[in-house]
């Protein structure tokens, strides 16, 4: 006979590295939360899938009893581009609003940051590239806060700095930072994401591992990243099953959305290979940004072998495999995503060769690069691309 759940056992309130109310029913709050933030007239950014389903119709409800003035954007692309931010601007102007709540997967919170942050600029949005100090050419003052409720477990964009837009001219993926684009307040209720298809909620799920996978493994010295990101990987490990299998399970989701904010706290160490390769191909192939990196990362685990090997003994201990080895690592993320229904290569996801050069090209230059393990040339991301499409997997 198993214990029945008790929602204290995941619930608290966190200062670190923003304010996170964590736990079941906390959206309840969210109406207390705009009051305490000076928030009278908030802009609700969301996805249009998102927005005819219960966790927006949840919010918007809850904000209209406490008498809160609200309007809802949902032009958001699932990759999103710098036309969603320059529409989200214009409402956010046209509706004279003085907040965001952003509610729904990266893409919603990613837009939703960067529509409060280029209110009032007088720089186009690119001129805040994620490149040395380029952040200081904002104006701070004109910068709007940011409320975050995340539906999925995977990018952590609620507890991070920047959001990742595609230039439509260049077919680009662009971190665009701010340290003030860090959400004030951040909810995270795991019944918003009791719905989430098991497809959806494994893709985001390894979204996350990868996260504080990359992280662990990105040179430097920031034993704080690391520390989280192995309990990242731990709780992906345990939760992300349940989740997937069982989506009602509250405390697997509860575990699986704080998995999602500790990756993106980890990854200010850095990323790595997988993402250098996930942006180009999300941008040119639109393909969904969580399952990209789930299909690359074995690849890149094999390129990135020789300068990452001691650093899988920890992991293996942290994951309680019988033997800490590259190999015991490896052969458990294949399993791993086997088990959540994840596929092997990218041609599953309709990702061809044809602009593989492209992909290399593009991959070689993504910021992420700068803090893989190997510094690696053009040609060898293509060739780390062009095995994930035909499944070469060479140990």
């Amino acid at each position: 006979m198993t214990n029945a759940f008790d929602p204290a056992a995941v619930t608290g309130n966190w200062g670190f590295p923003n304010q996170i109310l964590v736990g079941p029913g906390r959206l309840s709050e969210l109406a207390q939360v705009c009051s305490d933030l000076g928030i009278t007239n908030p802009l609700v950014v969301t996805d249009p899938g998102l927005r005819e389903l219960p966790p927006v119709h949840e919010t918007m409800q809850t904000l209209d009893k406490a008498g809160v003035k609200s309007a809802l954007f949902s032009d958001v692309d699932g990759n999103p581009v710098d036309s969603n931010v320059d529409a989200g601007v214009t409402a956010y102007q046209q509706g004279s609003h003085d907040g965001v709540i952003a509610i729904g997967g990266g893409s919603a919170l990613d837009v939703g940051k960067a529509i409060a942050l280029m209110l009032g600029q007088n720089r186009p949005i690119w001129d805040f590239e994620d490149i040395g100090d380029y952040w200081k050419r904002a104006n701070p003052d004109v910068i709007a806060p940011v409320i975050a409720i995340p539906t999925t477990a995977g990018t952590g964009s609620e507890v991070g700095r920047a959001s990742v837009i595609t230039n439509t001219q260049t077919h680009r993926k662009v971190i665009i930072f701010h340290p003030l684009m860090l959400p004030k307040t951040v909810i995270l209720d795991p019944e918003l994401t009791v719905g989430l298809p098991a497809g959806l909620t494994a893709a985001t799920g390894m979204d996350a591992f990868v996260h504080c996978f990359e992280a662990w493994c990105a040179p430097g010295f920031h034993p704080m990243a690391d520390g989280i990101a192995l309990e990242g990987m731990r709780l992906v490990a345990e939760a992300l099953p349940k989740a997937t299998s069982h989506g009602a399970d509250l405390e697997a989701r509860t575990k699986m959305l704080a998995a999602a904010s500790m990756g993106a706290v980890a990854f200010q160490k850095g990323l790595g290979g997988v993402h250098a390769i996930a942006h180009p191909v999300g941008a040119r192939f639109g393909t969904h940004h969580g399952l990209t990196n789930a299909v690359i990362l074995p690849y890149m685990m094999l390129h990135n072998r020789p300068e990452i090997e001691d650093r899988m003994y920890p992991i293996a201990r942290t994951l309680g495999l019988k033997a800490e080895s590259f190999d015991a690592v490896l052969d458990w993320v294949l399993t791993f995503r086997e088990q959540l229904g994840i596929p092997h290569t990218l041609s599953d996801l309709d990702v061809d060769l044809a602009l593989a050069d492209e992909i290399g090209a593009l991959a070689a230059v993504d910021p992420p690069a700068m803090s893989n393990p190997r510094k690696l040339s053009a040609e060898e991301y293509t060739q780390v691309f062009s095995a994930a499409v035909t499944g070469q997997l060479k140990r």
